[in-house]
């Protein structure tokens, strides 16, 4: 059956509030602090415990405190960050990727597929020709550093409509181009992330195409969770039910490796 509309798809709200950026850093803060102590309690079965714990405490208290709904602050073009980094991958050389860079990524294909009813294979042409939303927001690094960019591309929840979702998925995994200590990076979110007016396939960094470092030529933007989350290098976007069975079964390439937490909301 098609799934028309997602009942954890939220509608759009009003801009953060003071109040709201107070408990985003704080919330920031905190995910840094737990996130620095992960890789070292993680490799225990009752630190493995400790953590599952933690985690869902995690995403209870931020989806509480900011609203299911809320937005991320968006800024204004003033306060753009003059050069916006890149981090983990930033040239990534497996693959057929250096040959899409030198051909400037005209061949590039975004597969959305899985649980749908009508799975996609779009261009960056096709990608382009939707409906588009632009957002000015800071992103937060798990290691310390912020920067503040204004990213384009259309919303998550317009391509997953339009592949007709069904009513079994659970959850979106991001597949990328980018291949770390021989795995593929990969991230993936719940559907209330999946639908927030701020989660975006995005194609445009400040008005140009997306820069090498940051992802070329397609990244996930998912404004209230922290950086490692925003997928770049983005060549399929997954409708699945579980995330057991995917790599390493924790729901992405950090959260496998290390211990992050899967539910990295600020």
């Amino acid at each position: 059956m098609t799934r028309a509309s997602h009942q954890d798809r939220p509608d759009h709200s009003p801009p953060s509030t003071p109040q709201h950026m107070h408990r985003r850093s704080v919330l920031a803060g905190m995910s840094a602090l737990f996130l620095g102590a992960c890789s070292k309690i993680a490799d225990s079965n009752a630190g493995s415990s400790v953590l599952t714990a933690a985690q869902k405490w995690h995403q209870a208290a931020h989806r509480t405190l900011t609203g299911r709904h809320a937005l991320a602050k968006e800024y204004n073009r003033a306060d753009v960050s003059p050069f916006f980094r890149g981090n983990g991958s930033t040239d990534p050389q497996n693959g057929n990727y250096p040959a899409q860079a030198a051909a400037n990524f005209a061949d590039w294909r975004l597969e959305v597929r899985g649980l749908v009813d009508k799975p996609l294979s779009l261009s960056l042409d096709n990608i382009r020709r939707l409906p588009q939303r632009t957002q000015i927001t800071r992103h937060d690094c798990v290691e310390g550093w912020s920067a503040i960019g204004e990213w384009t591309g259309p919303q998550l929840s317009v391509l997953l409509d339009a592949a007709g979702l069904r009513e079994e998925a659970k959850y979106i995994v991001f597949r990328c181009a980018d291949n770390l200590n021989g795995q593929d990076y990969y991230e993936s979110v719940d559907m209330m992330d999946a639908f927030h007016p701020q989660t975006i396939v995005a194609h445009a960094l400040n008005g140009d195409p997306l820069p090498i470092r940051n992802g070329a030529p397609l990244r996930m933007r998912i404004e209230r969770q922290l950086g490692y989350k925003h997928a770049k290098y983005l060549t399929a976007i997954d409708a699945v039910a579980s995330l057991d069975d995917i790599a390493g079964g924790k729901g992405g390439y950090w959260e496998d490796r290390a211990g992050y937490q899967w539910y990295a909301g600020i």
